[in-house]
């Protein structure tokens, strides 16, 4: 994979270091306690990634009990810039930029011509593009406030993704997923929640399916739309067979049964197999409409 060159995004902002402390934190955080500590730092990576599905599907009393307010007391937003904080950091912010301009061309491309699953219309014929924040420690986002610990997160209240720059190094060394291409998946994942939130994805309800299992359709459709955008984004980038070799290997290393999840009901990000699987149906096909999860008759077929 290949930056050199390439337009860098300019919906980028620099949120600084912050100690958390507020209200959303606290809530989030004790449910993130509990994932850690069954199943490590992984599970805690995957509870960040699965964020703004829960704040899609769960009922408003639920998402105001889970995330509370956009900002909490004792928040110290904005403590220093995260980018200039090391070099390691600045080269994570530019390449975030990149990767971020190249889902942007990507899916205002799709938006225009209307290459997309539709559950609602009108769908936007403009891609709204969403912003990209960088942070450490703590974050406030209309989620509620937020830390490092729950890896990357798309809070659509916010239409923004956040990422802490260390989070790079945790898929290398905690979830053995090194690679640029690694960490562009995720990014793109993360976009495909936004492109999810735009054209109704989040709000599809399946009679008879549980909420992890209209989860998994969820999480899965954005490893699709992941995959779409690495298929248009290969002869730009110059993404080849090894760049794709990291991108499955971190989605296998972020599925349910990876994490140690046994019990299939209670999968909310599908299998390692599902993750490759429908990464693959995406960046084979370059077709968003290829990453209909919700037109899969049953969970079990996904």
């Amino acid at each position: 994979m290949d930056t050199r060159g390439q337009r860098r995004s300019e919906n980028f902002q620099d949120r600084g270091y912050s100690r958390g402390g507020g209200r959303g934190a606290g809530a989030a955080g004790g449910i993130l306690a509990l994932v850690v500590r069954r199943f490590g730092l992984s599970g805690l990576v995957v509870a960040g990634i699965g964020l703004a599905v829960v704040y899609f599907v769960a009922p408003d009393g639920v998402r105001q009990a889970l995330f509370g307010g956009a900002a909490g007391p004792g928040s110290e937003q904005g403590q220093g810039a995260v980018c200039e904080a090391s070099p390691a950091n600045a080269s994570a912010c530019d390449f975030s930029r990149v990767v971020l301009a190249s889902t942007e061309d990507v899916w205002s491309a799709a938006f225009a011509q209307g290459a997309l699953p539709g559950y609602r219309t009108p769908v936007p014929a403009q891609y709204p593009k969403p912003t990209l924040a960088v942070f450490s420690g703590a974050v406030d986002t209309q989620c509620g406030q937020q830390t490092s610990a729950v890896g990357p997160f798309y809070c659509p209240g916010d239409r923004t993704l956040f990422i802490d720059p260390a989070f790079y190094t945790t898929m290398a060394r905690e979830l053995r997923a090194p690679g640029d291409f690694a960490q562009a998946y995720v990014i793109a994942h993360e976009v495909g929640h936004h492109v999810q939130n735009l054209i109704g994805a989040t709000r599809v309800k399946v009679p008879g399916e549980t909420a992890n299992q209209i989860s998994v359709r969820v999480e899965l459709q954005a490893d699709c739309f992941a995959g779409v955008w690495g298929h248009a984004a290969r002869a730009s980038l110059k993404i080849n067979d090894e760049d794709l070799a990291e991108a499955t290997r971190a989605a296998h290393a972020i599925g349910d049964d990876s994490l140690g999840h046994e019990d299939k009901a209670k999968f909310t990000h599908g299998s390692s197999e599902q993750r490759i699987r429908w990464f693959r149906r995406g960046f084979s096909s370059g077709d968003a409409r290829q990453c209909d999860t919700f037109a899969v008759a049953r969970a079990s077929e996904l």
